[in-house]
């Protein structure tokens, strides 16, 4: 065997070695942040399910003739302004995600409002019609919830994996940055006051 044949080779298998070894985390990275952002499209999914229940609560709500208006224009205007707030999957930023959750946070209070002040009419609360709406829009919050947390593994795998050593590296020559997670609501830290003292 030639001498020179010999570190030729293992030249050859080092720049083959790194070249896999690039590839391979770059593929990865790409996987994961393709994963976070199929989690997304999964919270959005579950918060456009809750937008499509509204109009039909609504329009049940309003058969009950004395029903306070305000409430349900309270909530009309949060499933707009939620329906406007659009964050894009491939660039999503910490701005875009605080404007997306406080609009979502708008609809949870109206809609949270909206079901307090149906408790005072109860024959509305007994039809089934709104019982089958709360029902559904009971299951689409938890859904939301299941998909928030979702979406936050995902983020939260690709994360991790950008920012360890090499990939850190490598994939930083290929613009990867962090992604943005989903936080709870300002004050949702908070456990709520409770009074039962109705006298």
């Amino acid at each position: 065997m030639k001498k020179w044949l010999v570190p030729v080779l293992i030249i050859g298998a080092i720049i083959l070695g790194l070249y896999l070894l690039t590839v391979g985390k770059y593929n990865n990275a790409v996987e994961k942040q393709e994963n976070a952002k199929t989690a997304w499209s999964q919270v959005e999914s579950a918060y456009q399910r809750r937008s499509d229940l509204i109009p039909n609560l609504v329009n049940t709500v309003k058969g009950a003739a004395d029903f306070e208006r305000g409430t349900l224009t309270d909530v009309i205007e949060a499933r707009a302004k939620a329906t406007s707030v659009n964050v894009d999957a491939d660039n999503i930023t910490e701005e875009q995600m605080q404007q997306f959750q406080q609009a979502q946070g708008q609809v949870s209070s109206a809609l949270s409002r909206l079901l307090v002040t149906v408790e005072r009419y109860p024959e509305l609360k007994a039809t089934q019609n709104f019982q089958q709406l709360q029902s559904q829009l009971e299951g689409t919050e938890n859904r939301i919830n299941v998909e928030r947390n979702r979406y936050n593994e995902a983020v939260n795998n690709y994360n991790v994996y950008i920012k360890q050593f090499p990939t850190n590296v490598i994939v930083g020559m290929y613009g990867f940055d962090e992604m943005p997670r989903y936080a709870s609501d300002p004050g949702a830290e908070d456990a709520p006051d409770v009074d039962f003292d109705f006298e």
